[in-house]
């Protein structure tokens, strides 16, 4: 019974780290690299008609070039409120449409913007990292409170922290490879 409930508490702290791994490579999908992606957009809150709905709802993305980014709304209607949308979420873009379609051309990034870009990243990266510690001060919080419940030996936890401890370091390592990958993109001229 005590390996079930320590095998529990370990796949949920592994589960929830892939989850904020997840997390952390979606937040920098969203960072710009000067190419045209549609994850820059995809989940920005349009007013379709008084409710909140994600972007990628309401229309399809196509890239026809390498810096113009297509937006095909399924309902025409909604053409403005997206235009609307994409505007004030203060990206750098400017959405032209011509009552069907809304294109969103991507200027160059100057060094200046892609150092700005650098430390966002950076920051989230961080925001990452403090997420899998916070899995992990949770996942020994669970071991404690199976020691104290269960009888859990102290050498057990000792052992199961110190594994607790490795994954966390290989996550934050795979944080730290997504940072310099992402870096490198945006400083990619």
């Amino acid at each position: 019974m005590e390996n079930e409930l320590v095998d529990l508490v370990m796949d949920d702290t592994r589960e929830r780290m892939a989850r904020a791994l997840e997390h952390v490579k979606s937040e920098f999908a969203t960072v710009r690299t000067g190419r045209a992606s549609s994850s820059l957009i995809e989940n920005l809150l349009v007013d379709y008609y008084g409710s909140e709905t994600p972007l990628k709802q309401l229309a399809n993305f196509s890239v026809p070039e390498p810096r113009l980014l297509v937006v095909s709304p399924f309902d025409k209607g909604a053409v403005a409120a997206i235009e609307k949308a994409i505007a004030n979420a203060d990206l750098g873009l400017n959405p032209s449409n011509d009552g069907h379609i809304i294109r969103l051309t991507f200027p160059s990034l100057t060094e200046e913007r892609r150092k700005a870009f650098v430390k966002i990243v950076r920051t989230k990266a961080e925001e990452g990292k403090v997420a899998l510690r916070g899995v992990r001060r949770h996942g020994r919080q669970e071991l404690e409170n199976l020691e104290k419940e269960h009888g859990l030996s102290s050498d057990d936890i000792e052992r199961l922290e110190k594994v607790l401890d490795k994954i966390t370091q290989d996550e934050v390592a795979k944080v730290d490879a997504l940072l310099a990958h992402k870096e490198q993109e945006l400083l990619e001229v």
